[in-house]
């Protein structure tokens, strides 16, 4: 009797064990796939490309406008750097500097501009437009500038074709952000 005693008391101890581990293996696989997930669904941006604002002249002598996403473009504006990640809830921050007017009186200034992030998601032709704060953030001297932010409305979850471009208040575009290449974004 006394051994079935061990025996059982043994297989609840080594039963309870076995649910307990189970239990925090599920928990951890869980977690890694909501991180995972998470990830898979951010969109990341290195790098950045100042606007051109006109791409050619057609034959009818016409100026071809460098509209991005129905969006029409400022001045000449060179941008250093830009670094952007949006999360799948929304949330974005970016981080650009040397966004300075490249062309006429103004040149190497921030012309006093404010700028905000537009995410747009989808084809060109339907594309959704997702705003931080319109009233945006100033640019300093050299034209760094920082957005601590969330889009409204939140982007969808994917966010097909992605094209992120900063904007002033009056909603013309200085700056699009470059996609981030495939081994970055999983490395943030």
């Amino acid at each position: 009797m006394k051994g079935k005693k061990n025996t059982r008391l043994f297989s609840r101890s080594t039963g309870r064990n076995l649910v307990t581990v189970l239990s925090t293996a599920l928990l951890l696989l869980a977690t890694a796939t909501a991180v995972f997930a998470e990830d898979e669904a951010s969109l990341n941006f290195k790098g950045g490309i100042g606007v051109i604002p006109v791409t050619g002249i057609a034959s009818t002598g016409a100026i071809n406008l460098n509209v991005v996403r129905g969006t029409a473009p400022g001045a000449p504006w060179r941008i250093g750097a830009l670094d952007a990640q949006v999360s799948q809830d929304g949330h974005i921050k970016v981080a650009g500097r040397g966004l300075l007017l490249a062309a006429g009186n103004g040149i190497g200034t921030n012309a006093g501009q404010s700028v905000h992030a537009s995410l747009f998601c989808g084809p060109a032709a339907t594309a959704t437009v997702h705003n931080s704060t319109l009233a945006g953030v100033a640019l300093d001297a050299e034209g760094d500038f920082r957005i601590d932010d969330f889009l409204s409305p939140p982007p969808p979850t994917p966010c097909e074709t992605p094209v992120l471009l900063i904007r002033n208040a009056g909603g013309l575009w200085f700056a699009a952000a470059i996609p981030a290449p495939e081994e970055e974004r999983h490395e943030r």
